[in-house]
């Protein structure tokens, strides 16, 4: 397990720099122009979608952590019943 996360966080570290380039280009080109407008609306939307993988995260890290503690539980009863039966 902890061999996937390890690659996976290498993988991502992989993509930064592309992602840094592209949003660096993005903001250049939008903020050449006069339109400022464009420019806050593009911002926005970054920021708007950049937040999503982190809600994604949460959810999932919420659900491991409740799925483990009822895991705990069931095995703390299971282990009780032993004991007394």
């Amino acid at each position: 397990m902890r061999r996937i996360i390890y690659i996976s966080i290498f993988i991502m570290f992989l993509f930064v720099s592309n992602s840094e380039a592209q949003c660096a280009m993005c903001r250049a080109v939008l903020e050449s122009g006069g339109d400022n407008s464009t420019a806050e609306g593009m911002n926005q939307g970054i920021v708007y979608l950049m937040a999503f993988p982190y809600i994604m995260i949460a959810v999932i890290g919420f659900f491991i952590y409740k799925s483990r503690k009822k895991a705990k539980a069931e095995e703390a009863r299971r282990g009780g019943d032993k004991e007394t039966g």
